[in-house]
Parts: structure tokens; sequence; C-alpha cells
């Protein structure tokens, strides 16, 4: 490959490289670290079961004290408002009554989330007991927290999910350049097959090794390991295209965007909806944020467990 800074003198050279790759460490670390500094809810969508003056109370009082963080649905009955978590509609619910509180959570589609609604669940609670000690009622207010979709037993907290989105990212990116420039694949059809058969391929291996070493992803062995298998073809793909287009620099191009892009601005360690507005769509349209939305959508709807009271 062509030096591009050989017209330089030497001197010159040690300048720009000087200034352009701190430049480019600083952006890398920027891009991973802004957007973790800035989590948040933001529109999250979350479910209120029934019309009690403490649903109301709960829809008037919250958005108030945190606006913008909640996007409230009301839901007629605790089935209807299960069967949206479970369809990924939303990331939890919340029943309230004078006698109890009761907060539906799901850990495997966000264990960030579902953390921030079990402290809510905890204040309304606090707030419910004082008010019945206040009006002269005795006992606290019992809170129970239900995880309708729990995280796997042998990863409570999610880490295999969200720490292999990176890697994904980066062998795929690899693929792309074993296939594009060191075997130069031609026409691009033969491209298609060899990335579409390696895919598939990492994808069975990345799930056994998920599963069957790590226990991560214990339910849909299919629709887990074809969502690996869709995520490493959607990068390698579009990497593959890039290096069609423009040549060697095209992989360069390729892996700034989809790791030092598309992996922080994905929200695969919290959620799209706690990522700042200004990248969440950024980071959702790009193969790495789709890729976090096929694994999501491939854990298990109906494991719940049961309601654990606190």
């Amino acid at each position: 490959m062509k030096n591009p800074l050989a017209a330089h003198p030497p001197w010159r050279q040690l300048l720009i490289v000087s200034i352009v790759l701190p430049l480019l460490i600083v952006l890398a670390v920027l891009a991973f670290a802004w957007p973790a500094a800035r989590i948040q809810p933001r529109d999250v969508p979350i479910g209120v079961v029934g019309s009690t003056p403490g649903s109301q109370q709960l829809i008037e009082h919250l958005p108030s004290a945190e606006p913008g963080a909640f996007d409230f649905h009301l839901y007629a009955d605790q089935a209807t408002a299960r069967s949206a978590i479970e369809n990924r509609d939303m990331y939890g619910a919340f029943i309230v009554t004078q006698q109890h509180i009761s907060v539906l959570e799901a850990s495997a589609a966000s264990p960030a989330v579902a953390q921030a609604l079990a402290t809510i669940g905890q204040q309304l609670d606090t707030q419910a007991s004082q008010h019945a000690a206040g009006s002269g009622a005795a006992g606290q207010v019992p809170l129970s927290v239900d995880d309708v979709v729990p995280l796997p037993r042998d990863d409570p907290r999610g880490l295999v999910f969200s720490s292999s989105l990176l890697l994904l990212t980066i062998c795929s990116i690899l693929v792309a350049a074993a296939i594009g420039v060191m075997v130069r694949f031609r026409p691009a059809w033969r491209q298609l097959v060899a990335l579409s058969v390696l895919s598939a391929i990492a994808g069975l291996g990345s799930y056994l090794i998920a599963q069957s070493f790590l226990s991560a992803l214990p339910h849909q062995a299919v629709a887990s390991w074809a969502s690996l298998a869709l995520t490493i073809m959607s990068i390698s793909a579009a990497t593959a295209g890039l290096i069609a287009l423009i040549g060697v620099p095209g992989l360069g191009q390729a892996a700034a965007l989809m790791v030092f892009v598309g992996n922080p601005f994905s929200g695969v360690t919290s959620a799209p909806e706690l990522v700042p507005d200004a990248v969440n769509h950024v980071g959702q349209w790009l193969p790495s944020g789709a890729g976090a939305n096929l694994l999501r959508a491939a854990r298990p709807t109906s494991t719940a467990t049961a309601p654990r009271n606190i």
C-alpha cells in the first residue's frame, strides 16, 4: 500500500502523525465515553395497569419529577401489560393500588431499565407507606418486583450479551478484510456466498460458546444462532461493500464507522432509549445497533420468574 505521506519530508510526516493519531485516539475515547456518561431515561415506554388513583398519581407526578424520561401507556389488566412486555413493546409496567405496589420488569430487555423501574417502585412504596401511616392505616404497603423476561441465571447482569457485540463487530470486519482484500473473491456473488457461509459458521460457533460454555443463551437456539449470524453478515457485508467501492481505505472507514460509531451509539450496554437523542438513531441504523436489537429479540419471551417481595 502506497504511503500517503511519502511526498512530505520526514519532519512533516512526524508532525502530521503526531497531530492526527492523538486526535483519532481522543475522538475514539469521546465516542465511547460520552454516551456512557449521558445515560438516562428518554421516553422509555412503560405501562401502567388500571386507572386507580395510585396509577393516575404515578402518571401525573413522575413525568414532572423526571421530564421526558418515560412514555406511559395505560393497560386494562396485568395480563395485557405482561403480554406487551413479552412482545418487547414495553420495558416494564407498574401496578399501584392502596394495598399493594407491583413492578413488572424485563431484565433481558435492559438490566439498566429494570434497575431503574425497581428503584422507582421502592420510592413509590416508601411514599405509599408514609401516606398510609399519616392516615392512620397500620402496616407497610407491600412491594413486589416480577421479572417477566429475566436474564439467564448464569449471566444475571447481561455482561455476555453486552460484551459480545464489540467482539462480533471486530471479527466481522476481519472476515470482510480476509475475503475482500486477502482472498479477493470475484465477482460480487462469490463474495456474498463466502460471507454468508462464514457468517453462518461463525454465528454457530459464537452460539455454542455463549451457550455451551457460558450458558448465556439458554432459549430459542435457532433464533439466537440466526441473530448472531445475521449480525456478522450485516457488518461484514457493509465492510466488503466499502472495500469494493473505494479499495483498501474502505476497510479503515468501515472499522471507524462500525467500532467507534455504531458500537457505542447502539445502546447495547444499556438501552437505545438511554443513549443521548443526538446519536441513538445513528446507532440503531448502523449494523451494530441492528445486531444488538436482533440479539435482544432472540432472548426468551415467556420465562417469568416468581415475584419477589421487597
